[in-house]
This record gives structure tokens, sequence and C-alpha cells, in this order.
């Protein structure tokens, strides 16, 4: 079973509940699939057994013994890449997007494309099973094809060690990472907070569950912030065709404990039995 929990916009507390629920979930493979941001690693701190790299594109070069700095390449540049500094043409590697022209025109052929090879995926073990998370390095792309490789191999954890259940932390927004982070899955987990921004993103969370045709739960974290949006959301989400997994209520007991070291059902904070309930719902 892969269950993915995504939420429409960062600050919901998703990777808080995916964190939960590895704690429930007792033996689990954890997939910390918001590569852009992966941060499980930071509260769970796994063995790293396994180190791959992943190489995002390529980024163009120049050989500073060959460039007659003619400034064509710099003419051509759409994305503003490349640029004159003290009479010497530069190539921005954040702003280079890879796409070779530069590399192509240059008449002197100082200009090579190599390998943007500084991101990685990571695999081990951590106190509730396998963990398998991907970072990739600022200024790097193509984070869905990272999404797919973390959650190949995730997979190939659960094949190998028999575990049952896949956890599968996504990142915020419906874009190629959080298609990469659903497709496929068991169930969704959908979390958002009662508030107006949570209300429309939600919304086009619940559009995407519909269009990849998974079965998607609603949960409202914080939800006791403001009840009666809390309630409304809840209708919206039954309305969509999907379902309400439960509520969360506000509980600043889950910063403490993360700031110790333990997730919040490792204690006896008053949300705890709410995230059970959760958890719960989900097993059904």
């Amino acid at each position: 079973m892969e269950i993915a929990i995504i939420s429409g916009k960062g600050g919901t507390g998703k990777s808080s509940l995916v964190a939960a629920f590895a704690s429930l979930g007792e033996q689990v493979v954890l997939a910390d699939c918001d590569v852009d941001a992966a941060n499980q690693f930071l509260l769970f701190n796994p063995s790293h057994e396994e180190e791959a790299v992943y190489i995002s594109g390529q980024t163009a070069v120049i050989d500073e013994a060959v460039c007659t700095h003619c400034g064509l390449c710099m003419e051509y540049c759409r994305f503003d890449a490349i640029t004159l500094v003290k009479g010497r043409v530069t190539i921005s590697e954040i702003s280079c997007d890879g796409c070779h022209l530069c590399a192509r025109i240059c008449p002197e052929k100082a200009i090579a494309m190599v390998d943007s090879d500084r991101s990685r995926m990571y695999s081990g073990s951590f106190r509730h099973g396998k963990m398998v998370y991907g970072r990739l390095a600022p200024g790097e792309e193509n984070s869905g094809k990272l999404v797919n490789m973390v959650r190949q191999k995730a997979v190939q954890l659960a094949e190998e060690y028999r575990l049952d259940t896949i956890l599968i932390d996504g990142p915020p927004g419906i874009g190629c990472p959080v298609i990469a982070s659903v497709t496929g899955a068991s169930q969704m987990l959908i979390v958002t907070e009662p508030t107006l921004t949570g209300e429309h993103d939600l919304e086009r969370v619940l559009s995407l569950a519909r269009h990849f045709g998974i079965p998607s739960a609603v949960c409202v974290n914080k939800w006791d912030v403001n009840p009666d949006m809390a309630e409304r959301i809840e209708k919206r989400a039954i309305r969509s065709g999907s379902r309400v997994a439960g509520r969360i209520r506000y509980d600043p007991s889950v910063t403490l404990a993360q700031i110790r070291g333990r997730t919040v059902v490792e204690t006896d904070a008053p949300s705890a039995q709410d995230i059970r309930n959760v958890w719960d719902s989900l097993k059904l």
C-alpha cells in the first residue's frame, strides 16, 4: 500500500503528519519526495546505506583559454545567463537552462556542456523501517525525475524487506513533482488548513486526484483555529468525491516534540489521538 500525503500549499503540517504516521506504522518505507526541501532526515537521522548521483541536466561552461570574448553567445542567450564581467564573457551556473544553443553557435567551440550532478538520492534505515529521500541541489531542475527515482527505490526496499506500507511525503502544489509523487499511489491524503488559501489550494489538489483516479481523503489540520471554515472545507471535499479522514487540533506540542527529535505521537500531546484517528481511517 502506497499512501501519498500531499497539500495544495506549504505550511499545512503535512511533513509533521507523515512523520507521525511513520511512528504509528512501526515498520514502513518512508519516501521523502519533497526533493526541493527534504526534511524527514532531519527528524529521523537515518543511516546512509546507499547514495546515488542524480543528473538533472547540463550546464554550459566556457574554456577561458579558447574564448575570444566575441559576445555572440551573450547576444543569443534568451535566459540572460551570459554576461560580460570586466571584459570577459561569464556564464551564470544558476541562470543557465542547459539549452546547448551557446555551445552550438560559438565560432571558437569554446563552450562545452557538462553534467549537473550535485543532486543526490539517499537511502538507509531509521527507527521505523527504511527511508529514501532526494536532495535537489540549488539551481538544478527536473525534480519530477528525481521523485521517480526516490519512489522506485522505495518500492524496491519494500519488496526486499517485505514491508507492506510506503509513506510518500509529497511536495506542496500540483506541479510535476507532485504528479510524480502521487501517480500510481493506492490512496492520497490531502492535508489542508481552515483558511481561504487552504480552501482554494485544496480545490486544485482534489481536481488532480480526480484526474488520475486516485482515491482521496482530506484532513483539516489546526481545525479549531477556524471551525466554520473547517466545516466548509469538509463539505466541499465530500461534494468533490473525496472523504474526510479526520481533524487535528492546533497543538504547540508538535513543534516541541520535533525539537526533541520525536514525533508528536511518541508523546502524550493532545493532538496525538487526533492523528491516530486519521491514521486508522487511512488503514480501513
